[in-house]
């Protein structure tokens, strides 16, 4: 018989027959199946555990992957574990995302439970995991590193969320259903054309759609101003509420326009309520008149309680009364210092001094910058003051940089003209594409031999939210923020679990994939997961020497600390490239104990990578542990044939085989089923293949026996 599944329940019926019938009765003998038969070994072995040589690798752990919630029921899975294996670890529910709330609170009850089973049960537990990227509160950790938004106290104002004038054919924020619409003239410009032939049948047939980026809110007000003419007097045109286009919520936003046969301005504001909540678009429906429409400059506003109007805001300055120059530069050809005190402008202070020596071939090879923190866009507005002299008269370019010495564009703020008394200095400009992405001004001084001084640089850029801030932490804060929730995180799972749990993943799938020799990161990549959150990206490449220290500093002096990764085998450099990080890791004073190999593998896995990983892990004379180790045999379970089962048993055997052969018995940590049973078509890991060492309904397969006898060589 082909598949397994039908051998079991043939098995099963066999079975419930032979005890409900006499056998005395019966007069007639009947040969089992082939496929019974050739299964019927099986019921030989003992429980997996038994297989261990305690003898030859004493301290040798055979572990299983477990649902933490299904473990705690002490039922079917506690029991099954119990029997067949020394160890769990736990898949999910001792991770960061499992355990923080989202603000910021640690649950350990499930795991305080976790450790109250597997004390009973007398298994021991393999803290799984400290330090990952994956399965973390990302919302928590993100927001305690987010700009801090301090809105502005002006007072209310309406802030436009979407306008459209019809000049260009960007139709990003509108569109039309059952018409055509094509452009006329409209003042100095164009406007929309919607003809409507005859009258359909819905009013809605015919609709135009006007859509803005954010959600209404029950209480908000919003407003809608555009040019509106028709054709033909009397004719009127309701407006509905959609969540998006043709997604209709409510029959009435902003009641009915009814425009005239001449060009006017209509303005309604609406207060959102519950019908009219979540929506970001309105319809006109326009299907009931016969008639050419035409509309033009539409606008649509919210009521921003926490705006105050536009302000000039202060990006960057420098009076030069410190020696902090986080702000400016020069080249080598700059000489910069400070002239004495009271000879500043106005006689204030002191000012800064730049020296050109001589004529330069380029005015660009004697520069000034002066920087700030966040890159121009194309339609700010900056404005650029200062107090300026010379020992000469001077006409000084500016550049626009993206940072010191990368030019963009020759032109930022015009030039300065210096003479020998202090002039003050002022220039509005409005970024272009040739200006936008830049942090720097460049003064460029070279072509006149003289002495420069400036004074009082004060950067300034209108913003149009009133002024409100938004504070951005630096990386030094974030890091420091960062590093203490991993601290907090790591001290507050030891607390709860030191007295019983002596072993842990500590950092878990540290290195890249398409880079084996580097960490995994997040930076570059738009579309992370939303329980993605790379530690590594705030902390440096230190973060795994804290994780490590920090295990240290809140767990057991004897504690086994692992490091553990995935495709080691399939990977060699991701194999050498983790062996090296863990050479980088103790070089910087932290202890490593052991290396984890995960071996989520194959039957068509390659046998000499298999063994030269063990070769390479061996040599590293650390704890080496098969982590997580499952097989795949290339098909779903329906699909999977005797052949495949048989593969896969052998490929068992010889991985347990080649790990006790090649691993010295004092580096054999062990190794953990990840996951005993065939995976269920349900699960999200490896869904519906058959993995396991059992099937879902816990019967032994060919595996069984493969991983048994690699652990007793037999």
């Amino acid at each position: 018989m082909k598949y397994l599944y039908k051998f079991l329940l043939g098995a099963v019926t066999v079975a419930v027959m032979a005890s409900c019938v006499d056998d005395s009765l019966l007069d007639y003998k009947v040969d089992k199946p082939e496929s019974i038969a050739e299964l019927e070994y099986l019921k030989e072995y003992d429980v997996l555990k038994s297989y261990v040589d305690r003898s030859a690798s004493p301290d040798f752990k055979l572990g299983a992957g477990v649902s933490l919630s299904d473990f705690n029921k002490k039922g079917l899975v506690f029991s099954h574990i119990s029997s067949n294996f020394d160890e769990v670890a736990a898949g999910y529910a001792m991770k960061h995302g499992a355990i923080v709330k989202s603000d910021g609170s640690m649950d350990f009850s499930g795991v305080e439970n976790f450790i109250g089973a597997a004390e009973e049960a007398g298994v021991t537990i393999y803290g799984h995991t400290l330090t990952w990227h994956a399965n973390q509160n990302a919302e928590y950790l993100n927001g305690i590193i987010a700009p801090i938004k301090i809105p502005g106290s002006g007072g209310p104002a309406w802030e436009t969320l979407t306008e459209i004038d019809f000049e260009d054919d960007d139709a990003s924020n509108y569109s039309i259903t059952g018409a055509e619409g094509t452009f006329t003239s409209h003042g100095d410009g164009r406007a929309l054309t919607i003809v409507n032939p005859t009258k359909t049948e819905n009013d809605w047939n015919v609709q135009l759609f006007v859509t803005f980026p954010q959600e209404t809110v029950e209480g908000q007000q919003y407003r809608l101003t555009m040019d509106v003419k028709a054709a033909d007097a009397g004719v009127s045109y309701p407006t509905q509420a959609h969540r998006s286009p043709g997604a209709y919520k409510h029959w009435n936003f902003f009641g009915t326009i009814s425009p005239t046969t001449e060009w006017s301005q209509i303005s309604v504001e609406t207060t959102i309520d519950g019908s009219t909540s979540e929506c970001t678009t309105i319809a006109f429906n326009l299907g009931h008149n016969v008639t050419t429409y035409n509309f033009d400059n539409i606008k649509v506003e919210w009521l921003n309680p926490d705006a105050s109007g536009p302000t000039w805001d202060v990006v960057s300055e420098n009076n030069f009364e410190t020696d902090n120059a986080a702000n400016y530069m020069g080249n080598s050809n700059a000489l910069m210092s400070f002239t004495a005190p009271g000879t500043g402008a106005e006689g204030n202070g002191r000012a800064l001094q730049i020296v050109n020596e001589s004529v330069r071939p380029n005015d660009w090879d004697c520069q000034f910058f002066f920087t700030f923190p966040e890159a121009t866009e194309v339609g700010q507005k900056y404005i650029l003051e200062m107090d300026v002299k010379a020992g000469a008269a001077a006409n000084v370019p500016t550049q626009a940089h993206t940072v010191p010495y990368a030019y963009k564009h020759w032109d930022f703020f015009g030039q300065v003209s210096f003479t020998n008394e202090w002039t003050h200095f002022v220039k509005e400009v409005t970024i272009a594409d040739n200006t936008s992405g830049c942090t720097t001004i460049a003064f460029n001084l070279g072509a006149v031999a003289t002495t420069y001084y400036f004074d009082n640089i004060v950067l300034k850029w209108y913003n149009e939210d009133g002024g409100g801030q938004i504070i951005e932490m630096t990386p030094e804060e974030k890091k420091d923020t960062i590093t203490a929730e991993l601290d907090r995180w790591i001290a507050g799972m030891m607390e709860v679990s030191k007295d019983y749990i002596k072993a842990w993943d500590v950092v878990n799938e540290p290195m890249d994939d398409g880079n084996p020799y580097e960490l995994k990161t997040g930076i570059g990549n738009e579309n992370i997961p939303a329980d993605h959150f790379y530690w590594q990206d705030y902390m440096g490449k230190d973060y795994a020497v804290d994780a490590f220290n920090m295990a240290v500093q809140y767990g057991n002096p004897d504690d086994k600390l692992f490091i553990n990764d995935y495709n080691l085998e399939y990977n060699i450099d991701k194999c050498k490239g983790l062996i090296a990080y863990v050479e980088y890791i103790e070089s910087k004073g932290a202890r490593v104990d052991g290396i984890g190999t995960q071996m989520h593998i194959s039957t068509n896995s390659d046998k000499d990578k298999i063994v030269e990983m063990f070769q390479l892990l061996a040599a590293t004379g650390k704890l080496i542990k098969i982590s997580e180790l499952d097989m795949g045999v290339g098909k779903k379970t329906p699909d999977a044939t005797k052949e495949d089962y048989e593969a896969q048993a052998e490929l068992y055997k010889f991985v347990v085989e080649k790990y006790l052969e090649i691993i010295p018995a004092n580096q054999q940590y062990g190794i953990t089923a990840w996951s005993p049973l065939d995976s269920p078509a349900s699960s999200s890991w490896r869904s519906g293949e058959p993995i396991g060492l059992w099937t879902e309904g816990y019967n032994r397969k060919p595996a069984y026996a493969g991983f048994a006898d690699g652990l007793s060589g037999q």
